[in-house]
């Protein structure tokens, strides 16, 4: 596409309709490559041309099945790096061991480091992320990090489907996301609720104890980074509709439900959630709440910035148009 040689894009087996949908924006024909799982568990990764001298993007989700798609990923990089690929960028949509990124009880490992470790070891040159959980684990890596957000494309959508009105309040399901959440309402000129959560243990869903703000009357907007169980997120739903709120409307960066959190999704009293796809969960096929865009074109004009040798500040300050038209075009 440039002096710099074309843009070569592979899939890892969590990730493959993410990175046909870049290659799509992109106008590219996606890498090949093959992935299989023998019964053993040990996973086996072949890609089926040449990458020698190329400056190549491998696209893997740590998400649903962490442990195997983070070793599968360190086989690519490593598959590549020993067919003398000029540069390897890993492109993880969401890296679920961004929780883990402290020691915070004893005895316990720091997993988001670790991660970070065994990467740069086998040869990554770069990593594109986006909205980790912990911002802070960009500083586990000594390689460069772009952090990417969804927060354009969510106020996009909000914005674009009538959702922002006098009457809408932007919702923080917690106080430690209270300033992401500030940053939503700043995009979209409205007030901000801040619900007081609490946890007790590892295997509990979050529990929310009172709400600060105005929320009788409004459409609430409720902005979080993730949910596994969709507990949470329809436990803030209830105790807004028990203060009085309109609707609630809830926007995720990443999705990682399974069967039974769709089911409570369904059951909450929540209007719609919007997600993006950077996890591939085939049970929200089955949901009539939950509404997905895509980030795939964001990550595709990322991929093609740094192809360029471009600053990364060009997609922070303005996303393009066709970019923001391809990440809201339909339920995907």
């Amino acid at each position: 596409m440039n002096s710099n040689g074309d843009i070569r894009i592979f899939a890892g087996e969590s990730s493959k309709p993410f990175a046909q949908r870049m290659c799509d924006y992109l106008g590219l024909t996606m890498g090949k490559s093959f992935s299989k799982r023998f019964g053993d568990g040990n996973i086996y990764v072949r890609f089926d041309e040449s990458a020698r001298n190329e400056d190549v993007y491998i696209v893997q989700a740590i998400g649903r099945d962490p442990n195997n798609e983070f070793m599968e990923l360190l086989f690519w990089v490593d598959a590549f790096r020993r067919s003398s690929a000029k540069s390897i960028t890993a492109i993880i949509p969401y890296y679920g061991y961004a929780k883990a990124d402290k020691k915070d009880e004893p005895r316990v490992s720091i997993r988001g480091r670790v991660c970070a470790d065994c990467l740069e070891v086998e040869g990554v040159n770069r990593v594109i992320m986006m909205d980790l959980h912990a911002p802070q684990v960009q500083g586990f890596f000594k390689v460069p990090v772009d952090h990417l957000y969804a927060r354009p494309l969510l106020c996009a959508y909000a914005e674009r489907n009538g959702l922002v009105t006098d009457d809408s309040v932007v919702v923080s399901p917690d106080a430690g996301f209270a300033k992401n959440a500030r940053l939503f309402a700043d995009n979209l000129n409205l007030g901000l609720a801040i619900c007081n959560k609490v946890r007790y243990g590892h295997d509990e869903n979050a529990k929310v104890m009172e709400i600060i703000g105005d929320v009788k009357g409004k459409t609430c907007l409720v902005v979080d980074d993730f949910t596994t169980s969709g507990g949470t997120i329809a436990d803030v739903a209830h105790n807004l509709m028990d203060k009085g709120a309109k609707q609630v409307i809830a926007f995720l960066s990443h999705a990682i439900v399974n069967e039974s959190g769709v089911k409570r999704i369904e059951e909450s009293p929540l209007s719609q959630l919007i997600v993006t796809d950077t996890v591939e969960c085939p049970a929200i096929a089955e949901s009539t709440k939950i509404k997905v865009i895509s980030a795939a074109p964001m990550f595709a004009e990322a991929v093609k910035i740094i192809h360029d040798r471009g600053p990364m500040g060009e997609l922070f300050a303005h996303l393009p148009e066709k970019l923001i038209a391809a990440s809201l075009r339909g339920h995907l």
